[in-house]
């Protein structure tokens, strides 16, 4: 007796010759497709960082001794009158850096004398004040700026930043966790949630940032203009307009930006339109 595919369920499954339920790979196989791409977009992005790590390395040496400088990204603050704020990132050290970014706030209020800089540590107590320059390399990495507010605008949302800082619940020792948080990025992007007329997002890079601080695991983005999903920061999703689409895979994150067209890719960043500074 021959066997044969019963496709009136839809269901793919067959019946052999020995009545025993197959599969039939005619319906499985599109299923798999989509997988397939996925996993190609997640982690052919991080070979890529990961290659270019290995073979042309990232320039630190010692991470313990590199340098901390300032990078020139800040005029003195007796020299800029107005407010400020800014977020930068940079490259974390050594193997990690294939992965992921280290984020950090600045900011100073109108005629403050001097710039105040927030780090979260996985040393000492969490949250770190003045620990670095304020536009200083991390640890030998260049940072870049993600957030540039000046002036009445930066004035206004200083102390929704500053109440975030204080009032963070990850404060105590021990708190820090590298992945899936919480972490630097976590704490950044606790920040910048509280203020969502800066309309800004971490880069992909930013492993952390989709950690739910708050303790819930869905609702409606910070930004107002979407909905978000996380199981406990390993695997999760946010679609809105501010946000885009990403797809956060344990830690990788994959999207894309409509906003300013950009992909967003594991290990390599956001490749497309710069977002903007204001």
């Amino acid at each position: 007796m021959t066997g044969s595919f019963d496709d009136r369920a839809g269901y793919g499954i067959g019946i052999d010759a020995n009545y025993m339920f197959v599969e039939d790979p005619r319906r499985t196989a599109p299923l798999k497709k989509p997988l397939l791409i996925f996993l190609f977009l997640v982690f052919a992005p991080l070979a890529a960082s990961a290659a270019k790590y290995f073979w042309l390395g990232d320039g630190r040496q010692n991470w313990q001794t590199a340098d901390r400088s300032s990078a020139g990204l800040l005029t003195a603050a007796a020299d800029h009158r107005e407010a400020v704020i800014r977020v930068f990132g940079a490259r974390t050290v050594r193997w990690r850096g294939i992965f992921a970014i280290h984020t950090w706030i600045v900011v100073k209020e109108k005629n403050a004398p001097t710039y105040t800089r927030y780090d979260y540590t996985a040393w000492g107590e969490p949250i770190r004040t003045n620990g670095f320059a304020p536009d200083g390399r991390w640890f030998g990495a260049a940072p870049e700026i993600i957030v540039a507010v000046n002036g009445e605008r930066a004035e206004a949302l200083i102390p929704k930043i500053r109440d975030v800082i204080e009032n963070y619940r990850f404060r105590s020792y021990g708190d820090y966790s590298v992945w899936p948080g919480p972490n630097s990025n976590t704490f950044v992007q606790a920040a910048l949630d509280a203020v969502p007329e800066l309309r800004a997002v971490l880069p992909p890079t930013a492993i952390g940032k989709d950690f739910p601080y708050t303790g819930k695991w869905f609702g409606v983005t910070a930004s107002g203009t979407g909905i978000y999903a996380s199981l406990a920061g390993y695997i999760g999703f946010s679609l809105g307009w501010v946000e885009g689409l990403e797809i956060n895979f344990f830690g990788a994150v994959l999207g894309i930006d409509i906003r300013r067209p950009a992909l967003k890719l594991p290990g390599l960043g956001r490749l497309g339109v710069t977002p903007g500074l204001s």
